[in-house]
Order: C-alpha cells, then structure tokens, then sequence
C-alpha cells in the first residue's frame, strides 16, 4: 500500500482481505484536503461495487421464487414497460424505453451486461453528454452480447419496485446491510456519514467533495467502509444467504466476453488471438479461469474514485481495495498479487490497456 501511494501520488487508500473466516483491514492516507486521517470506518464511495450488492440481492429473490433469472421483464411488470413515464423523475434521467426488444430483457441479461443499453443514457457511444434524450436506445440483440450498461440495472431496479412491490433500497438495509452488520453502508445518503467522510482526488491531483446521493441507484450509489466491505465479500464469496444453486449460478461463466477491454461500449469481438481465454460474464461479476482456478472481479470508478474486488473462488478468498483517489488503480494489480498471489486477473481487459506498475 505505501509503495502503490508513493508511486502513484495517491492520497487515500484502504484494503480489506478476506478469508478463511477471518479479515483484515487496513487504511492508509487522508479523507480530506484538511488531511483528516482515512481510517477502516470512513465513509467511501462503493460507486460500481454497488452492482454486485444488488445481484446479491436479486440471487436471494430468484432463490425465493419471486424473480427468474430467465424471466422475461415483461412477464414480471404488471403493464408494457412504455406505459411507464416518468424515470426521469424516479430513477434515471431518461423517459422510457421506446425499442420493442425490451420484452426479450431478463434478470440475467441485465447483470451480465448484455441488455444493448448504453451504460448511462445521458452519455452517447462517443461519450458526449446528451441530458435531453428521453427513450432508451437497445443498440444489439439483448442477451446476445457484452457491452457495460448502468441502465440496465436501474432497469431491473424498477422492475423490482414496480413488479414485486419492493422498495430496492430497504431490501438491501433488511436482507444485507443489517443482516451482516454493515452499520455503516447505505445506498441512499445518511447525515450520520457526515463524521468520517471522505473526499477524493481525480487524475490530476485535484480534491473534489464527496457528492451525496439523494436517490437509491442499484447501478452505483453505495456509501460503505472498507470494514463493511469485508463482511459483504465474505458473505458474497461463501454464498451466504444463497441455496447450492444459486452459488452456483453467481460464479458461472453465463455469457462468454470476447471484446479486447471493458470499454468503450459496444465494441466487436477482437480476434481470437486477442481474446482472454475464458473470460465471461457473472451475474455482477466478471468470471475468469487463472493459475488458481476460478476467480471473480468487480471494480468500481468515477472522476475520484477507484475501486476493486477480486476473489478466488474455490479458496474463498478476496481482496477489497476502495481508494477515494482514482491515480490508485495503477497499482491495485500490485495489491491484488500481495494478498492472493497471481490470480489470472485481466487488467488490460478492466482498465482498457491502461498501463499498470511493474
């Protein structure tokens, strides 16, 4: 950790491992520009770490009968998904969904990342802003492809809500939150976060405050620690809470990625030699095989954050980096071997050809 901070500028940073039925945390640097101490209980942005939280959860519902994984959203909406209006005011910035291909969406789709969405509707394919557009684009055949959509779970966030009658944000309080005794993470803005709270740093070095998130995103609105953190991988790594099945549909390859890195969108498959050999889509996971065996991945980003889990999944180990300064993620590959030796993890594939330290 001190290395990857000196290396790379970086201000803040916290690690949990995992495993074994123990955990151990550390957190090192600052939480703010007045260089408050960053501990293992300040309050970070869990920003895409959010999307397994909430698989997490639709694996507990599919495991009560209450959703299919293969059940078409439209069999789960009480009416046609165009009839609804008004995400803009609700859940997303965009209207509805206008393509008729929204009826072939399922469960599965939507946490494999193969719904043809955009990742957020504001942001077109050359990664222009365009707050005005109103319908939701599906740019491919769902199911049919890999390309990274925040969307599509804010999609099954309202079917959800709307189909079953649950609010996403409490079930996510009730059935992980305070069943694991994470006190300290939420999805929806807390005051009580406010005393130990970290800011972040962007690319360049430059603080910016921790923006407070005022609606339930199933896409990426989780405040947590790293100490809550921990107790979420074990439980997810171990298949707490989930049936044999359900473990087992969680770490699966469901749908093979053939593209040469993660972004940008949309992208053909590379040529066979270019592809990593066994990667696919889990369900809010990415899955890969490695020295090790199976191995699962998740990472987290914005302008001032970067963040990561890896876990090997026959050992049932993890490693759980969130860093409140983005110029960390050079060196999560250096965190990751630390804790779990080599895994196999694709970093160029995750931080499209970024180059990682040595």
């Amino acid at each position: 950790m001190a290395t990857v901070m000196e290396v790379t500028g970086a201000r803040g940073l916290a690690v949990a491992k995992v495993g074994g039925g123990e955990s151990l945390t550390i957190a090192r640097g600052e939480r703010n520009e007045a260089a408050d101490p960053l501990t293992t209980d300040t309050v970070m942005y869990g920003a895409s770490l959010t999307k397994t939280a909430f698989a997490y959860l639709v694996l507990q519902l599919a495991d009560e009968g209450l959703l299919g994984l293969d059940q078409p959203i439209a069999e789960i909406l009480p009416k046609p998904l165009p009839e609804y209006e008004g995400f803009r005011r609700t859940h997303a910035p965009w209207e509805t969904v206008g393509d008729e291909r929204w009826r072939q969406i399922t469960p599965r789709m939507v946490l494999t990342h193969s719904t043809g969405f955009r990742n957020f509707n504001f942001v077109t394919l050359e990664g222009e802003f365009q707050w005005d557009n109103g319908t939701v684009d599906i740019h491919f055949d769902p199911g049919t492809q890999y390309s990274y959509s925040g969307d599509g779970f804010i999609l099954l966030q309202f079917v959800i809500e709307q189909g079953l009658g649950i609010d996403v944000g409490q079930a996510m309080r009730d059935r992980i939150f305070e069943t694991l005794g994470m006190t300290k993470t939420d999805l929806i803005w807390r005051d009580d976060f406010a005393e130990n709270l970290a800011d972040g740093w962007d690319q360049e070095g430059r603080p910016e405050k921790h923006d407070d998130r005022s609606k339930v995103r199933a896409s990426g609105s989780m405040d947590t620690t790293i100490s809550d953190q921990a107790k979420l991988w074990r439980a997810i790594v171990t298949c707490e809470q989930l049936s044999d099945e359900m473990c087992t549909e969680f770490f699966a390859p469901s749908l093979p990625i053939r593209t040469v890195s993660q972004f940008p969108l949309m992208q053909e498959d590379a040529p066979e030699d270019q592809q990593i050999l066994g990667l696919a889509a889990g369900l809010g996971l990415v899955v890969g095989e490695g020295p090790q065996g199976t191995f699962v991945f998740k990472g987290g980003h914005n302008g001032i954050t970067g963040n990561m889990a890896v876990c090997l999944v026959e050992q049932e180990e993890c490693v759980v980096i969130l860093a409140n300064d983005v110029r960390a993620e050079r060196g999560f590959n250096l965190l990751v071997d630390s804790a779990l030796g080599q895994t196999g993890m694709p970093w160029s594939w995750e931080y499209s050809g970024a180059k990682m330290l040595d």
